[in-house]
């Protein structure tokens, strides 16, 4: 399963899914700046899930029209100690999401 973490997540995070899964960063796409309209349609041709703290994102966008799960973090704040405690969480749910589905966790 392929994994892309939106900009405002530490890449540092990748370290902490379990190993079966491949994460990248859009920054490590080059995709950086992307609307996410575009954003998800880049996505949705290369990768199986998008991980986002953008709480905007499922009123701007019909996501039941990407092929993507999307996993939306809420926490205090962006910084990597805040959001590692929703990693774990993630790794148990990550193969029961259906494409089209978005999921909140909870850091």
């Amino acid at each position: 399963m392929r994994i892309l973490l939106d900009e405002n997540m530490d890449r540092r995070l990748q370290r902490l899914f379990d190993a079966r899964y491949e994460v990248r960063t859009v920054s490590e796409c080059g995709w950086n700046g992307k609307k996410n309209g575009e954003l998800l349609r880049l996505a949705s041709h290369e990768f199986d899930v998008f991980i986002t703290m953008d709480r905007n994102i499922r009123y701007q966008q019909n996501l039941a029209v990407f092929n993507l799960r999307i996993i939306l973090i809420e926490a205090n704040s962006s910084r990597r100690q805040e959001i590692e405690p929703a990693i774990p969480k993630i790794n148990r749910i990550l193969d029961k999401l259906h494409p089209g589905e978005l999921r909140i966790v909870k850091a």
